[in-house]
């Protein structure tokens, strides 16, 4: 009779731990590929901005490097009370709530639009997207000389048509002029965002509210809205943190005259033209706060429809 000796359950778990890399260095080797491009990203975005917050405590003229000086927040104080600054900080809020609200009512028709079957409905959506496709200075170029234009514009040619008046949009009215090449070019991405909203809608439960005798207005205002909440403020905040950065469609359509000089073309102008690069950091500076206050409830409202996708799953 041979006895049979094994080893103990802890003794054997003990081994097999001792095999085992740690976690941390686990998690190391899984995030090394990474790594690069981590490194990448912080030369090429965080040490330029951390030069800008240098330099916007000085008063450094181009032109006269020999003399700049540190200046503490008096550039700030300068953007926060000069008339120029504060009348472009005026303008972005208006040419942003502008462009957000009129994109999203329009994006909103659209989707309802093409939740509908229909023949065809595949191409209308692709032909819906294309602005958003368009390059941007493409796009504004196209509104200023195709549409704008009161000698051979399209909009001019059309009134001449039914014998209307020719006016000139740009002189006559410029920053309503720029908001409808950014409606233009961002209607389409509402679309998108709000029509993936329409279709991740219960089924059942629009089904059950018809057969309860409910109209579609019914439907739209106490069931479809509610839930395209997320959505639209997803849109909206996405949108807000473009818009506030634009610089394209002012500088080609008005090259920032006529009152329609926002914050990011002022940046542009008192870098680039007086050459005051101290004041033109801390105007750059604002605009990325700005930004990230509003990139910081878009993220919200990201993983708000992450976690509400994950408990319906």
């Amino acid at each position: 009779m041979t006895a049979t000796t094994t080893a103990p359950p802890l003794a054997s778990a003990s081994a097999r731990t001792a095999h085992r890399p740690p976690d941390r260095l686990r998690a190391w080797a899984t995030r090394a590929p990474l790594l690069p491009a981590l490194v990448f990203m912080i030369v090429v975005t965080q040490l330029p901005f951390v030069a800008t917050v240098v330099i916007s405590f000085f008063d450094w003229n181009a032109l006269y490097p020999k003399a700049r000086r540190f200046t503490g927040v008096d550039n700030y104080r300068e953007v926060l009370t000069d008339a120029d600054l504060r009348h472009s900080v005026w303008t972005t809020v208006l040419l942003t709530v502008a462009v957000v609200l009129a994109s999203l009512v329009l994006g909103l028709v659209l989707a309802l639009l093409l939740d509908r079957r229909f023949r065809g409905r595949g191409v209308v959506r692709t032909l819906l997207i294309a602005p958003f496709l368009v390059v941007p200075v493409a796009a504004a170029l196209l509104w200023k000389h195709v549409l704008y234009n009161p000698e051979y514009g399209l909009l001019n040619g059309l009134l001449h048509y039914v014998g209307g008046p020719q006016p000139d949009w740009i002189s006559d009215t410029p920053l309503l002029a720029v908001e409808a090449s950014l409606v233009w070019q961002w209607t389409p991405f509402m679309m998108l965002i709000l029509l993936a909203g329409l279709q991740s809608r219960d089924q059942q439960q629009i089904e059950a509210a018809r057969v309860d005798g409910a109209s579609d207005w019914q439907i739209f205002r106490h069931l479809t809205l509610p839930h395209l909440r997320r959505y639209l403020e997803l849109g909206a905040l996405l949108g807000s943190i473009y818009i506030v950065q634009n610089f394209d469609a002012v500088f080609t359509i008005t090259s920032g005259g006529l009152g329609t000089a926002n914050l990011p073309y002022t940046v542009y102008q008192t870098f680039y033209q007086a050459h005051e690069n101290g004041l033109a950091s801390a105007a750059g500076v604002l605009v990325v706060i700005g930004s990230l206050v509003i990139a910081t409830f878009a993220l919200r409202v990201v993983s708000s429809l992450f976690r509400e996708e994950a408990s319906r799953a």
